[in-house]
C-alpha cells in the first residue's frame, strides 16, 4: 500500500549514525541499517534499524522442491472445486495446497491446524495474498504485528520475514492464498498522482490495517529460517532473532484489509467486474463481491450478462451468502471459467434476479491474463460435471 508508515525509533537523517542506548558498562554501539526495497532501488522501500547485523547465517540445511505438479497444462473446461475437501495439516507451509498455476502466480487453499511459531518464513519469490475464510489471530513480522479475522486480506510483500499465530479453535483455519511474482498494489485508477486514494474509490487509507506493536528482540542463538526461492524451500539457521528491528519507516510493509470494508459501486444497469476491483498486478486482478443494492433501471437485469473470457481466466472463491448468479454453489467452492469460451448466469438465475433489490453474497475473484494450469490436487477436488451446468 503506497503510503508512509513508521514504527519504533529512527534517526532524524537516513544513512547516518544511529546510536544504541548505553549498556551496563557505558558502551554505546550502533544500530544496523537495512534497506528493504523492491524493483532495484526504484520500487517501494522501507529503512529498518536492527539491533544485530541481519546478515549472520550460521548454517544452510536441507532444501525441498515446492514446484507444483501440473496435471492439466491446456484447459478449456469450466470447473468447480470443492475447497473444503482440502485436508488440514499441522504445519503452516505444508498445509498449502496449490490448485492453479501459471508463470505469474500460484493460487491455492490452506487449512493449517497450528500456528507458525517453530520457525520463521520468507517468500523471496513472490508477494503473498492470504484471504482469511476461517480463523483469527496475528500476523507477526519484523515490521510489527497485524491482527486478523474472518474476511481479512493480508498482503505480505516478497522478502518479508513473518510468523503467523492462530487463536485456539476446534476447527482448522481456512485460507485462500495467492503467490504473485509481480507486486500486489491497490488499483491505479483509484489513486491520484501522489498515491492517495481518490474520493470515488471503494475503500481508503482508513480501512487499511497497518503493522503495530513492533517487537524488538535482542537474542542470539539458533533461529530457523525457511526461505522460498525459485520454487525451492531452503532451511537456514540465523545467529540472531529475526525480529530485532528497533524502528523503521517507509512504504514497503505488510498490511491487512477487510472485505467487509469494501464499498461496492452500483448503477442503473449491471456494472462490470472492474468496479469490484480490490488489488492489481501486471498479471492479474483481484475483485471483491460484497452485499450491494441491485441496479435500479426499471428494466434492469441484476444478474450478470453472458460474457466471453478471451483474454483471461476467471477464478471465483465463494465466501458466504447467496450466490445469485450460480446454481448449486456453496461456501468454499471455487469455480474456474477459462479463457476462450463464454460463461454467464446459470439457467434460471437471470429470471430469478429480476425485481430483486439487493444481494448478500461475498466472493473473491482472481482474473489472470495468462491461462491457468491445474494441479493434481485440483483434480482430486473437482466435481467433474460443472462444465455441463448451463444445459437446460
Amino acid at each position: 500500500m503506497p503510503f508512509y508508515h513508521t514504527l519504533g525509533s529512527i534517526p532524524p537523517k537516513r544513512h547516518t549514525q544511529f546510536e544504541k542506548p548505553a549498556d551496563g558498562s557505558g558502551r554505546v554501539g550502533l544500530y544496523y541499517e537495512q534497506l528493504f526495497g523492491t524493483i532495484g532501488f526504484e520500487g517501494m522501500s522501507s529503512l529498518m534499524y536492527h539491533v544485530h547485523r541481519p546478515t549472520m547465517v550460521k548454517a544452510v540445511g536441507e532444501s525441498v522442491d515446492l514446484n507444483p505438479a501440473v496435471a492439466v497444462g491446456q484447459n478449456i473446461m469450466a470447473r468447480k472445486l470443492i475447497g473444503f475437501q482440502v485436508e488440514p495439516a499441522d504445519d503452516f507451509l505444508e498445509s498449502r495446497v496449490p490448485l492453479m498455476v501459471n508463470k505469474d502466480l500460484i493460487l491455492g487453499l490452506a487449512a493449517p491446524r497450528r500456528s507458525l511459531t517453530d520457525y520463521f518464513y520468507k517468500n523471496a519469490d513472490a508477494d503473498e495474498m492470504l484471504f482469511v475464510h476461517h480463523g483469527t489471530g496475528r500476523l507477526r513480522t519484523l515490521l510489527g504485528t497485524i491482527p486478523f479475522e474472518y474476511g481479512d486480506y493480508l498482503i505480505i510483500p516478497r522478502g518479508m520475514i513473518y510468523q503467523i499465530e492462530f487463536d485456539p479453535s476446534d476447527e482448522p483455519a481456512r485460507l485462500l492464498y495467492v503467490e504473485s511474482h509481480s507486486p500486489i498494489y491497490t488499483p491505479k485508477r483509484y489513486r491520484n498522482q501522489f498515491g492517495q486514494m481518490l474520493e470515488h474509490a471503494p475503500f481508503c487509507e482508513r480501512d487499511i490495517k497497518r503493522p503495530q506493536d513492533l517487537e524488538t528482540h535482542d537474542e542470539t542463538g539458533d533461529f530457523v529460517m525457511k526461505i522460498k526461492k525459485q520454487g525451492v524451500l531452503h532451511t537456514l539457521v540465523y545467529a540472531t532473532h529475526p525480529f530485532d528491528v528497533a524502528g523503521w519507516d517507509g512504504y514497503n510493509y505488510p498490511y491487512g484489509f477487510s472485505i467487509f470494508n469494501f464499498e461496492p459501486i452500483t448503477g442503473r444497469v449491471h456494472q462490470p467486474p472492474p468496479v469490484h476491483q480490490t488489488f492489481q498486478t501486471d498479471a492479474f486482478v483481484v475483485c471483491s463481491f460484497c452485499p450491494r443494492l441491485y441496479d435500479y433501471h426499471p428494466k434492469a437485469i441484476p444478474a450478470p450478462y453472458n460474457h466471453s473470457n478471451i483474454d483471461s481466466d476467471e477464478v471465483i472463491y465463494y465466501v458466504d451468502g447467496d450466490f445469485m448468479s450460480r446454481n448449486d454453489i456453496a461456501r468454499g467452492h471455487i469455480t474456474l471459467h477459462p479463457g476462450g469460451i463464454p460463461h454467464g448466469p446459470h439457467p434460471g438465475a437471470m429470471e430469478r434476479s429480476i425485481g430483486k433489490k439487493s444481494t448478500e453474497e461475498y466472493a473473491v475473484m482472481v482474473d489472470t491474463f495468462r491461462p491457468l494450469m491445474l494441479t493434481e490436487a485440483a483434480l482430486r477436488i473437482d466435481d467433474g460435471k460443472y462444465y455441463q451446468s448451463w444445459l437446460e
